[in-house]
């Protein structure tokens, strides 16, 4: 049986029962073809409220089956029994409803989708009620003061009045849960019953502007990956303007207008040189040479020089940097008296100054530079102009102690944050081709050769990206990241430093004009 038809006859026979239908109700739960304990609760109740204690028993049996620890399902049963007369069974069901209350002196079936509290006391109650019709008169009396001990709502009066009875040889009535209180299916689920309109109907919207020029919105364009700057054609006019300064109404029927507000223009007949706009809601006039149009507004002013302009795609926020662990240091040479050494201690947490030997003082010897390398700490060394960077690549990988084939060279060029590998440039064969004024920086990474592996192109690192799973990439913002393959729209797989994974396009920007395409070998 489907689940939706379950609950759809379930939900039917509630509200039969709460119009007190109890045929009708009982019409609707015969259709059920795989019931549950909750749903065979309701037959039992139904059952009992037509008089028919044996169905309901036998109702009762089939929840017991299926929860054999629903408290409430032995406390409807001892009542029943009680009603035809089988005391042993009833005393038997009030023994297992006391066990599986678990000591808690009441459970709210609440959360089941039962309106009702069963109090411990109560199934004292219905066992004080055997032992009565049992003609146990001490033994009721006992079982009485100890449920005047339990706490409970609605205890004291019908404690007292049991007491009495039994006092007077009366028999006590059981206790049933209240007609009408059954387990009703969850109000989330009866809501999806319904029918739902996903498309909803068609609205018309109207502008409260005259005139309005609004021809509708722009269709899909392809858009470069992380930037978009909308572009109007030419000759296109717009009725929104810009107000180049304030104005202040000095006359009737004029509107005062602070500067850069956006205005809409209703008429641009000559009045005396004054235009009828509309702002904030009201009309007045203006002065036309305070206007300009709208696509004009600071029109290549205040943009700010990085990689691209427009607005970024999400992340839209730049992601905070993660902290620094102290193995990440950095070696800084440091200028002293000449031939002396000594150390300056370090003021920032995540690097490490080490006493160095201080560099020359003298003046520049002719044909030679400086060459300041960036690893993961910095040094200096002097080196002649005439260097090939394959010699260069063989003295640092000497100093850092690492194989030369693991050692890539990169440097930074003028008006670029890319990095580029000084191997990949076709146009520079030494080191005077970068040095300038006899200095040069160099970034130097730790990386293992891309066996068989081609480098489609090269891309800047716009944030820093921390990895989410084995299988990313992680780098920082400036980092120039060789890519090898195109995942899809959204993912790339790239190498920086010697790892290789995948991230997010977007978190990347290509810099044509400032990397070069190279491969390896």
């Amino acid at each position: 049986m489907l689940y939706i038809e379950l609950i759809r006859l379930w939900d039917e026979a509630v509200q039969a029962i709460d119009s007190r239908d109890w045929q009708g109700a009982l019409t609707k739960l015969n259709q059920i073809t795989d019931h549950n304990c909750r749903t065979l609760f309701v037959v039992a109740s139904t059952h009992i409220a037509l008089g028919q204690v044996d169905l309901a028993i036998k109702a009762l049996d089939h929840v017991i089956a299926k929860d054999s620890c629903l408290a409430v399902g032995f406390f409807q049963r001892a009542a029943a029994h009680m009603m035809a007369n089988r005391l042993e069974e009833a005393l038997a069901d009030c023994i297992w409803a006391q066990k599986y209350m678990r000591e808690n002196p009441v459970i709210d079936y609440k959360q089941l989708g039962l309106r009702y509290k069963m109090y411990s006391w109560q199934v004292l109650y219905n066992a004080a009620a055997v032992h009565s019709r049992l003609q146990q008169w001490d033994k009721a009396r006992e079982i009485l003061m100890a449920a005047s001990q339990e706490r409970g709502a609605g205890r004291s009066n019908l404690i007292d009045t049991a007491l009495e009875a039994i006092s007077r040889r009366e028999v006590l009535e059981p206790l049933l849960v209240p007609e009408g209180e059954v387990f009703r299916p969850r109000k989330q689920e009866v809501d999806q019953l319904k029918p739902r309109d996903f498309l909803g109907e068609a609205k018309v919207i109207t502008s409260l502007i005259p005139n309005d020029d609004f021809r509708g919105f722009d269709p899909l364009r392809p858009q470069k990956p992380g930037y978009y700057e909308p572009k109007v054609e030419d000759g296109q006019d717009s009725r929104y303007m810009i107000m180049k300064s304030a104005y202040v109404a000095k006359g009737a029927g004029e509107l005062s207008v602070p500067a850069g507000a956006e205005v809409f223009l209703y008429s641009d007949e000559d009045q005396d040189g004054l235009a009828v706009l509309i702002y904030d809601g009201k009309r007045g006039l203006v002065p036309s040479f305070l206007l300009e149009p709208m696509g004009k507004k600071n029109k290549g002013k205040n943009k700010r020089i990085e990689l691209a302009n427009g607005i970024p795609h999400p992340p839209a926020l730049t992601p905070p940097n993660r902290p620094q662990g102290p193995s990440q240091r950095s070696l800084e040479l440091h200028p002293s008296n000449a031939g002396t050494t000594h150390t300056t201690p370090s003021t920032t947490g995540n690097s490490t100054h080490i006493p160095t030997q201080k560099a020359q003082t003298s003046p520049q010897e002719p044909g030679s530079a400086i060459v300041k390398v960036h690893y993961t700490y910095t040094m200096a060394l002097r080196v002649p102009l005439e260097t090939s960077f394959q010699d260069l690549q063989d003295k640092i990988a000497q100093k850092l102690g690492q194989p030369p084939m693991n050692v890539r060279l990169r440097h930074r060029r003028n008006g670029t944050r890319a990095l580029t590998p000084l191997n990949g440039d076709d146009r520079l064969d030494s080191l005077e081709g970068v040095a300038e004024y006899g200095r040069a920086q160099i970034w130097c990474q730790n990386e293992d050769p891309l066996v068989n592996r081609t480098i489609l192109y090269q891309m800047v690192a716009l944030y820093d990206y921390n990895a989410q799973g084995p299988e990313d990439l992680e780098f920082s913002e400036g980092d120039t990241i060789d890519i090898l393959s195109e995942v899809n729209d959204e993912w790339l797989e790239g190498h920086v430093a010697g790892s290789i994974g995948i991230f997010p396009r977007s978190f990347a920007h290509q810099d044509t004009d400032s990397i070069s395409w190279a491969s390896t070998d």
